[in-house]
């Protein structure tokens, strides 16, 4: 059965960017050019996070075209909701269950990457921990209490926090050193680690899928500009040889 639930919930209301304060970021390597990538991270999100989120101002054709997925493959694979193919992706669930499961409507995930930043999403979807005094039985170093389920847990495995005993002010105490899964996921740990990339590639794609063409277009606009501050200090010169 498919797992149409959600992966990012940043359902406490208020609360700003959580990458604050003493909280380190990996870095999320991402590639937009890397097709292979976005498509996995598609097919992450199409089929984990769509029940939950939606991405309301991103049509499925517009990604499908974009990611050279071929329409009649993407919608039989990739398409859950029995929305067409020129709609855009929005979510199965009522925002009014939603609220009630959650406790706030999980969020619209088009723009989370330009909001949050990829390397907030990459070190957020890894850093899940089993905490049994939370209510879905997880808690997350990243965002502490965080009101959501780890989904991607079937892939990662039950992740635990790992502690290590150490002197302070001469007391032996345990602290926190990492966090480490039980291997009972179907994903090994850098594959793991390559499937969020893939995720973080996607998201990155739908907050601002003209970037690739925007960067060529804005070179070609420098060189246009360069070549025409050339003519026009050719011309300031004769203009002023005249002049004088």
């Amino acid at each position: 059965m498919r797992k149409l639930i959600c992966i990012l919930a940043f359902l406490v209301p208020g609360i700003a960017l959580a990458s604050g304060g003493d909280v380190h970021l990996d870095k999320a390597n991402y590639d937009l050019s890397d097709k292979a990538s976005l498509q996995r991270g598609a097919k992450i999100f199409m089929n984990y996070c769509l029940g939950c989120h939606s991405q309301q101002y991103q049509r499925y054709q517009r990604t499908f075209n974009d990611l050279g997925i071929p329409e009649d493959l993407a919608q039989e694979n990739l398409q859950f909701t029995g929305k067409k193919i020129s709609d855009y992706i929005t979510r199965s669930m009522p925002a009014e269950s939603a609220a009630v499961w959650f406790g706030a409507a999980p969020p619209d995930l088009t723009l989370v990457a330009r909001v949050r930043g990829g390397d907030w999403i990459y070190t957020y979807l890894r850093s899940f921990y089993v905490d049994e005094s939370r209510p879905f039985g997880v808690n997350n170093t990243v965002f502490p209490e965080v009101g959501m389920p780890h989904v991607l847990q079937p892939l990662q495995g039950t992740p635990r926090m790992t502690e290590e005993e150490a002197l302070v002010d001469g007391e032996k105490v345990m602290r926190h050193v990492g966090i480490k899964t039980d291997g009972d996921g179907s994903l090994t740990t850098a594959e793991y680690d390559q499937a969020v990339l893939d995720l973080v590639n996607y998201l990155e794609y739908t907050g601002e899928p003209f970037r690739l063409e925007s960067e060529a277009i804005g070179k070609w606009v420098l060189v246009f500009i360069l070549v025409l501050f050339v003519f026009v200090y050719l011309l300031k010169k004769e203009y002023w040889r005249d002049v004088h």
